[in-house]
Formats: C-alpha cells, structure tokens, sequence
C-alpha cells in the first residue's frame, strides 16, 4: 500500500478560554486569529510560523494534536489501521475538509486531514 502522507502540516491545542489565549498569543508573540464558531479559533504560519487552532475545552488536556496532511483519506486510514495503530475519532467533516484521529504504537495521538472544497 503506497504511502499517502506528506508531512506535518498543522498543530492543535485545547483552551478552556479562547479570548484569554488569544489576548496572550496576540500580544505576547503578535499571532493573529481567526474565529470558526464559537468553539474554534486558528492562527497562521504567517504570524506564527505553522498553521495550527485553539479548541475550547480543558487546557493542556491532550497536549498538542499533530496534524498530517493526506492526498487520500480512506487510504490513510486503511494505512494507519494495518500498521497497527489505533482510530480513536472516526473520520468527521468540518468547513474546509475530513480528518479522523489515532493512537500510535506508543499511544500518542495524532490526526489525518484531507481538504475539502466546500460546495456553494
């Protein structure tokens, strides 16, 4: 089975309070911030170096979430569930794109991602 996954392509932490993360962010490193809803806001890797999001919940709670980009989703999962690791979120779509999330051997957990131009 060929290889899909390019590279690390984005990094996602958990906030309990997203105005108060990215006050600091804002302020201390000069990131700016997108909002996706309520729950979700994104930086740049124009202000910050990598792509990454904040999502509302417990901070610190999972650490940061490593995110893979794919050419092929279903490929990449098939891929992940034959070398042995562990689908803990099954695929979901969100705007922009699908991703789901594993457990690697040594149970770390990471994500898949594939983009997704959205229908208008």
């Amino acid at each position: 089975m060929s290889n899909p996954q390019r590279h690390l392509h984005y990094v996602e932490f958990t906030a309990p309070d997203l105005a108060e993360v990215k006050r600091f962010y804002g302020e201390v490193f000069g990131w700016e911030f997108t909002d996706w809803g309520p729950t979700y806001c994104s930086f740049s890797k124009e202000s910050a170096g990598l792509d990454g999001g904040f999502e509302q919940g417990e901070g610190g709670q999972r650490g940061a979430l490593l995110i893979l980009r794919t050419d092929d989703l279903e490929q990449s999962y098939a891929a992940v569930k034959q070398g042995g690791g562990k689908i803990v979120v099954e695929p979901f779509g969100f705007p922009g794109g699908r991703r789901f999330q594993f457990l690697d051997p040594a149970g770390n957990e990471l994500a898949v991602w594939i983009e997704v131009e959205e229908e208008g």
